[in-house]
């Protein structure tokens, strides 16, 4: 029975190590207080990768080009912070509703994926320094331009992404309001265009992208909530990798790399117009 009990533990051992390697991330013995998996920033530098979870498919942002390689204002961050860490990048795909498992799970070490801070997911997670502002806005057909969500239509319904700040935000504050979830950015615009929703609330700063990119949309509502802020999110408790970005968007302040960012990711979409609007640099958000 003793023996019976002994092979039975080390397969189960044996399970949980093929299990995170299938997760595409570096096994570790490091285990966060929420049982958050991860690895430290030695560990890291050691392997000479770094796991880092982008969006796919949010333009401007996180996504793949013609060529099959990820751009955008936060790939740019992650391509920079990955070479001053001195090792190699891997991206890795997650969608809104998987950017916290991805990160507890041991999948992706940072995540740099559009994510607005919020207390309850800093309960989760550790956020870093902010890089970005943002807001929630509600993008509709020129045809039916929303401009309040007070006196909605209780025949409509809200398209929105799961395991977004919209989805919470419009669920605690007009739960009257049918919500339309869909788990992709991809798939969401795609409802949006083919008329099963009658607006797509969002950051603010992807609806806006899309009216500018797509004819026949508004912005009918740019502010909606409180503002925010974007930032890199770390396992809960890995305190090295942790400081060490923060140390990183410090530094970087010297040189105005985030406005360079800009440059070179978002103001072909906004313009000069939002950039000090959008952008924080060194961590530091002015009033």
């Amino acid at each position: 029975m003793k023996n019976i009990k002994k092979i039975a533990a080390f397969l189960l051992a044996l399970a949980m190590i093929f299990s995170l390697a299938a997760c595409g991330g570096t096994t570790s013995d490091t285990v966060g207080t929420n049982g958050a998996v991860y690895r430290t920033l030695s560990e890291i530098q050691e392997d000479g990768t770094i796991n880092i979870g982008v969006f796919s498919d949010k333009n401007p942002f996180g996504y793949v080009d013609e060529n099959g390689e990820y751009q955008g204002y936060d790939v740019y961050f992650a391509r920079r912070l990955a070479a001053d860490l001195g090792v190699e990048v891997n991206f890795v795909s997650t969608e809104a509703a998987n950017r916290i498992e991805y990160l507890q799970t041991g999948k992706v070490d940072v995540i740099l994926a559009n994510f607005t801070v919020t207390e309850e997911r800093a309960e989760e997670v550790d956020f870093a320094l902010p890089y970005m502002n943002v807001a929630l806005g509600v993008v509709s057909p020129d045809s039916k331009v929303i401009t309040s969500l007070d006196d909605w239509d209780e025949n409509d319904s809200m398209i929105v992404i799961s395991g977004t700040t919209a989805e919470i935000y419009l669920a605690e504050n007009y739960p009257n309001i049918k919500l339309q979830k869909y788990d992709a950015y991809a798939t969401a615009k795609n409802a949006l265009e083919n008329g099963n929703g009658a607006a797509w609330a969002n950051d603010n700063t992807e609806v806006i992208a899309f009216a500018l990119q797509n004819e026949g949309y508004t912005v009918g509502i740019p502010s909606l909530g409180s503002n925010d802020t974007i930032a890199p999110a770390v396992s809960k408790g890995n305190e090295t990798l942790l400081e060490a970005i923060n140390t990183e968007i410090g530094s970087l302040a010297a040189e105005q790399f985030f406005h360079h960012a800009y440059d070179e990711t978002l103001a072909e979409v906004y313009g000069e117009e939002y950039k000090e609007t959008l952008v924080v640099e060194g961590g530091v958000i002015e009033e």
